[in-house]
């Protein structure tokens, strides 16, 4: 497909009249995994555009009794196009993400969010300056530098899904200044944003603060190998990362700062999270521990008490461990809970809230065709709520997913 996209370009570019043929030539190039692009014979502009699809056919049990369905999902659970190249000087860069699936652009009917209220097409779309080989700084909408898992991009992981505390407690993207510094034993990255997410159309006074520390106390990995899940890269030594981000969301207007709904009333957040990566020779294990705090976190509607909003306060951790073997065969194992803070389920002034502990533990089969960007995965997946007045089991289920991802 790529030499059939290349050869489209080169054909373009003889067709075009002989004025045209005059202007500086542009040089095409294409890699396996990286893309088409082009740059133009003075070095004035780049660029380089990526695809990528996830297809997938998912189960999910009405109980612990896999007989019993509750819904298939058959969809595109992901479209993205991807553009990135410099202007003028290579020091000065772009980077452009666009979403086309329903399912990619974190908006649904039932949601109600006046800062964010239709489809999220743009998902990045920033400015980067790199004054040093080792300093970069941006301007514009890209992920925070929160927790590993939501930073490693969704076409990177050894999992269909990221865990649901990921889903519980990521801080996700946002608009504003951003600042990376990388050495070779610590990264240092940086935020000061707007705190409502991504294509806001509100906002108010309060901003989001976000920081993150990274000690790789053995050296980088190699490449970009601690920003992706599994061990394609085969560490040859052994390679560790223990990385921390606190986030402070100042009067945040939605449940989950950059996400979820509108709540009744600003409330500021308060995000902790710590991680974990080791990898070497085929094996990579991570774990991760996040933990979201915020004063008063139940608001109530001014117009009818009865009708509450509140942030999910509380913590949640997780643990995979995986093996690539040398037919690029990738046998995955992951346990994750979130566990909600008293005020959700035991609280005099809102009985009705009662919200559970979640755990899942998952078994994940991928085979690695052109490394993450062609490959076949199955996962099956066991959760369960655990009711936390009582400490009991509440109600389980199984679930089976079998996903298809492939781009250049």
């Amino acid at each position: 497909m790529t030499r059939t996209i290349t050869s489209v370009i080169l054909l373009c570019i003889c067709s075009m009249p002989l004025a045209a043929q005059q202007a500086p030539a542009i040089h095409v190039f294409t890699k396996r995994g990286k893309g088409v692009g082009f740059v133009t014979a003075d070095s004035s502009f780049s660029f380089n555009y990526q695809f990528r699809m996830q297809n997938r056919a998912t189960f999910v049990s009405t109980s612990e009794n896999v007989a019993e369905p509750e819904s298939f999902e058959f969809r595109v659970r992901r479209l993205r196009m991807k553009f990135e190249g410099f202007v003028y000087d290579p020091r000065l860069t772009y980077y452009i993400q666009l979403s086309f699936s329903r399912g990619d652009m974190d908006w649904r009917g039932p949601d109600d969010a006046a800062v964010n209220s239709s489809p999220n097409v743009v998902r990045d779309a920033v400015i980067y300056y790199n004054p040093t080989t080792h300093l970069r700084l941006g301007f514009g909408q890209t992920k925070l530098p929160g927790n590993r898992q939501r930073v490693i991009s969704s076409g990177d992981q050894q999992f269909a899904d990221r865990s649901i505390v990921n889903a519980a407690f990521n801080i996700d993207r946002d608009f504003g200044f951003f600042a990376h510094y990388t050495q070779n034993y610590f990264v240092l990255r940086g935020a000061l944003t707007s705190g409502e997410g991504r294509n806001s159309i509100n906002s108010n006074k309060g901003l989001a603060y976000t920081g993150r520390v990274e000690l790789l106390p053995f050296g980088k990995f190699t490449g970009t190998n601690d920003y992706i899940e599994g061990d394609l890269e085969r560490e040859q030594t052994p390679k560790l990362s223990i990385a921390g981000t606190y986030s402070l969301n100042d009067l945040a207007l939605r449940q989950a700062g950059q996400l979820g709904n509108d709540l009744y009333a600003p409330r500021s957040i308060r995000n902790f999270e710590l991680d974990m990566l080791f990898k070497y020779n085929g094996w990579a294990w991570y774990n991760e521990y996040m933990k979201r705090e915020s004063e008063n976190p139940i608001t109530t509607s001014p117009t009818d008490p009865t009708r509450t909003r509140f942030i999910f306060v509380g913590e949640g951790y997780l643990s995979q461990l995986s093996y690539l073997f040398k037919n690029n065969v990738e046998l995955a194992a992951r346990y994750s809970t979130t566990i909600p803070n008293e005020s959700l389920y035991d609280n005099a002034m809102f009985p009705l809230l009662d919200e559970t502990q979640l755990k899942q533990v998952e078994l994940g089969i991928t085979k690695y065709l052109v490394g993450h960007r062609l490959k076949i995965q199955g996962n099956v997946l066991y959760g369960e709520r655990i009711n936390m007045n009582s400490k009991t089991f509440d109600s389980g289920f199984w679930s089976g997913i079998f996903q298809v991802e492939i781009g250049f």
